[in-house]
C-alpha cells in the first residue's frame, strides 16, 4: 500500500498550472526546484503513517478512523491543546522551524472557522454547511491548505476600488447559478506548489460600499484560470554546501486569477465587508493558528540559538564576555517565547461553543516579539562568525582533492576538525547569506503584518483601565468618562 506521504506528493499531479522561470512546471515530482522540499513533506506526512509516532502527530478521523493531523482537532479540553502543541514542535523540530507554513496555521483556521461556524449564520444560512463539509473532506484527505491575503504592490496609496484599474486587486467580475468567476491576483502564496487549497480573503478591513472585493472563499489549487507564478527557486542539490535551502525551500508565489470560476460551496463568504471583517479577526479561528506560529517560532529560535553556541564554541570565540553576552541575550529570547508559550496554555480557557483556545495575549506578544527576535538573533550569528563565515571553499564535500593537506591544516577550528568546521560554518551561511536565509529574516520581520501596526493594535486591545485606574487614585485625581 502507498504511504500517505507518497499519496501527497501524487496528488499535485492535477493539472495545476506553476510557472517558475517563465515556463510552465507540468510535474511539480522530480523537478530540481521543488525536490527537496517535497522529500520533506513527504517525510512529514509519512510521520501519520508510523506506529511509533503517529498518535503524538495525529488522531484518529471520527469518519474514518484513519489518523488525521492534530491541526484539525478542535480542542476540548487544556490536554488538547497539549496534544496539539506536541504535535507542532515535532513537524516543526524535523524542519528546524525554517518551513513556515506547513499547512498547521490554515489547518487550525479552518479548524477554527468550523468551530465558530454558528457565528457566521446570519451573514450566510449556508456558511456552516460549507465549513463543515470542507473541514471534513480537508481532514480527511490530508488536504493541504495555504493562505494568500495581500494585495499586490501596484499602488499602495489607494484601496482596492480606487484602483486605476479595477483589476488590479482580486474582485468577483460575475456570479452565476453555479459559482462565482474571478479576476485579479493575490500575493503572498507561500507554498503555492504544494498546496492543495488556499485560503482567499483580504488582510485589510474592506470599506462597507466595496462589495467586489468583500469575499471569503476557499480555491482549489487546480482552479482552472488560476496561475501561480514563482519567485526565483532558492533550492539546492547540494546538501553539504546548502543544509537548509536543499531541503526547505518552500516557494512563494503570486496567484493570478484569470476569469478562474469557483463553486459556491467553496465561496465562504460575499458581498459583506462587515461579515468578511468578523471572519478575519475571528478569536477562535485566529487563537488556534496563532498558536502554531508561537511554537515554530520557538523551535527555530532553538535551532538558529544551537547554530551560535556552536559556531562560537568552534572556533573558541566563546570564551569571551562579550560573546557570552550575545549568547546570553540568545537564551533570552528562547526562554521569553517559551514562558509565553507556556502562559498562553495555562491561561487557556473554554470560549464560545466549548472550544478551548490559549489565551491570546500571551501569544500575541510573542509574535510581536518575534518580529524582531529573529533578524537580532541572526545579526549575533554574523557577529561571531564574522569573516570566517566568507572564506569556506566551494564544494565542501571534495576538500579531499586539490591541496588537501593544506586544507585540513588551516581551516581546522579550535576543538573540530576541518571538515567539520566547514560544513558547520557552511550550514551558518545557510542561515544567513543565502538567498534562503535573506527570505527567512524577511518573512519574520512582516509575516504577522507591520510591525508598527502589529505593536499599536496590542496596545489598543489591552486592558488600559486597569493600569490607569490606580494612577488617576493615587494622584487624587477624578477623571471623567465623557468627551
Amino acid at each position: 500500500m502507498t504511504g500517505l506521504g507518497e499519496q501527497f506528493i501524487k496528488s499535485l499531479q492535477d493539472g495545476r498550472a506553476v510557472w517558475l522561470d517563465g515556463e510552465r512546471v507540468d510535474k511539480i515530482a522530480g523537478h530540481p526546484a521543488f525536490q527537496g522540499t517535497l522529500n520533506t513533506l513527504k517525510r512529514l506526512f509519512d510521520t501519520l503513517d508510523d506506529p511509533k509516532i503517529q498518535e503524538h502527530v495525529g488522531f484518529r478521523s471520527p469518519k474514518t478512523g484513519a489518523y488525521v493531523h492534530y491541526a484539525y482537532l478542535l480542542p476540548s479540553s487544556a490536554e488538547d491543546l497539549k496534544r496539539r502543541t506536541r504535535a507542532f514542535e515535532i513537524w516543526g523540530r524535523m524542519t528546524h522551524g525554517v518551513m513556515s507554513r506547513l499547512s498547521e496555521y490554515a489547518r487550525s483556521l479552518v479548524t477554527g472557522w468550523y468551530a465558530a461556524r454558528k457565528r457566521y449564520q446570519a451573514f450566510d444560512p449556508r456558511f456552516a454547511e460549507k465549513i463543515e463539509k470542507y473541514y471534513e473532506e480537508a481532514r480527511d484527505h490530508h488536504r493541504f491548505v495555504t493562505t494568500v491575503l495581500l494585495d499586490p504592490q501596484i499602488d499602495r496609496s489607494k484601496g482596492p476600488s480606487a484602483q486605476t484599474d479595477r483589476d488590479n486587486v482580486l474582485r468577483i467580475v460575475k456570479k452565476t447559478r453555479d459559482g462565482v468567476i474571478l479576476r485579479g491576483d493575490k500575493m503572498i502564496a507561500t507554498a503555492a506548489p504544494y498546496a492543495h487549497d488556499f485560503l482567499v480573503y483580504p488582510f485589510h478591513r474592506i470599506h462597507d460600499g466595496d462589495l467586489e472585493h468583500a469575499h471569503v472563499m476557499i480555491v482549489p489549487a487546480n482552479t482552472p484560470g488560476l496561475h501561480m507564478v514563482c519567485r526565483e527557486s532558492f533550492s539546492s542539490g547540494q546538501i553539504t554546501d546548502h543544509p537548509l535551502s536543499s531541503r526547505y525551500d518552500e516557494m512563494d508565489a503570486v496567484l493570478l486569477f484569470d476569469d478562474a470560476f469557483v463553486p459556491w460551496e467553496r465561496v465562504l463568504l460575499h458581498d459583506h465587508p462587515e461579515a468578511v471583517w468578523k471572519l478575519r479577526t475571528d478569536e477562535t479561528a485566529n487563537s488556534l493558528a496563532h498558536h502554531t506560529t508561537v511554537i515554530r517560532l520557538l523551535v527555530k529560535l532553538e535551532f538558529v540559538t544551537g547554530v551560535a553556541f556552536a559556531t562560537a564554541d568552534a572556533i573558541g570565540a566563546d570564551r569571551y564576555l562579550h560573546v557570552q553576552k550575545k549568547l546570553g541575550e540568545l537564551v533570552i529570547q528562547i526562554e521569553t517565547v517559551k514562558a509565553l508559550l507556556e502562559a498562553s496554555e495555562a491561561r487557556a480557557r473554554p470560549y464560545a461553543f466549548g472550544t478551548w483556545l490559549p489565551d491570546w495575549t500571551p501569544v500575541e506578544t510573542a509574535r510581536n516579539l518575534g518580529a524582531g527576535y529573529y533578524p537580532r538573533a541572526i545579526e549575533i550569528l554574523q557577529q561571531i562568525g564574522a569573516g570566517g563565515l566568507m572564506q569556506l571553499p566551494s564544494k565542501a564535500e571534495r576538500i579531499e582533492e586539490g591541496p588537501a593537506r593544506l586544507i585540513r591544516k588551516y581551516y581546522r577550528g579550535a576543538n573540530i576538525d576541518a571538515d567539520s568546521r566547514i560544513r558547520l560554518f557552511k550550514l551558518s551561511w545557510d542561515l544567513i547569506g543565502s538567498p534562503l536565509g535573506s527570505r527567512q529574516e524577511l518573512y519574520e520581520r512582516f509575516h504577522s503584518g507591520d510591525p508598527v501596526r502589529m505593536y499599536a493594535r496590542q496596545y489598543l486591545e489591552y486592558d488600559k483601565k486597569s493600569l490607569i485606574d490606580p494612577v488617576w487614585q493615587l494622584a487624587g485625581i477624578k477623571r471623567s468618562d465623557g468627551p
